[in-house]
């Protein structure tokens, strides 16, 4: 098996789970990140207010998504860049919780992923005074462009998890999830 992955990294219009604003998707194949996307969303119709607060954070507006797809609109394309690839966040609670609060709202179906976390592994194999994408970026050497474009998100999420690999010896997302006793879970349950 080889280390094959997509990054995942969500940004929210306000506090409420499922008000996705932002998707960022960073593809990895072979060891090397080969595409990295940024897709912009009207977030769900329950939740689709703006929060000043996360305004300041992402720079995202109403204004900014007005003419962009729906969340649900734009789930097809999300699912067709991660394919059937395991998925990978730097908080992957907060990343797929979102998910599944976005579909849920939507009344779209979850998307059937395995996921782990890049957050929970730096924990195991980092010793940081935090592990924030910022510190632990830092802390390997990976470029983080523009902190909390989901987009750059992504990418950052997908060179940190490289490099936690390579410093555990391991050569696909299963083993590094068997190294850091952190196995990977299933978006949604278990899927049979």
């Amino acid at each position: 098996m080889t280390l094959s992955f997509a990054a995942f990294d969500v940004e929210t219009a306000n506090p409420d789970r499922g008000s996705i604003c932002s998707i960022g998707i960073a593809v990895v194949h072979d060891g090397v990140r080969v595409r990295t996307h940024s897709l912009l969303c009207r977030p769900p119709a329950a939740v689709d207010s703006f929060a000043p607060f996360n305004v300041r954070v992402h720079k995202i507006t109403p204004a900014t998504v007005a003419s962009q797809p729906t969340f649900a609109e734009r789930l097809p394309e999300v699912r067709a860049l991660v394919g059937d690839l395991p998925v990978i966040a730097h908080n992957a609670t907060f990343d797929m919780n979102n998910m599944m609060r976005a579909c849920e709202f939507s009344g779209a179906p979850l998307p059937r992923w395995t996921y782990g976390c890049s957050l929970s592994w730096s924990k195991r194999q980092l010793r940081l005074a935090n592990y924030k994408l910022s510190t632990v970026s830092a802390a390997l050497g990976v470029s983080l462009e523009q902190h909390h474009e989901a987009g750059a998100d992504a990418a950052a999420a997908a060179d940190i998890t490289l490099v936690l690999a390579r410093l555990a010896g391991a050569t696909s997302i299963d083993e590094l999830a068997r190294i850091n006793s952190s196995p990977l879970s299933a978006l949604g349950g278990v899927y049979g």
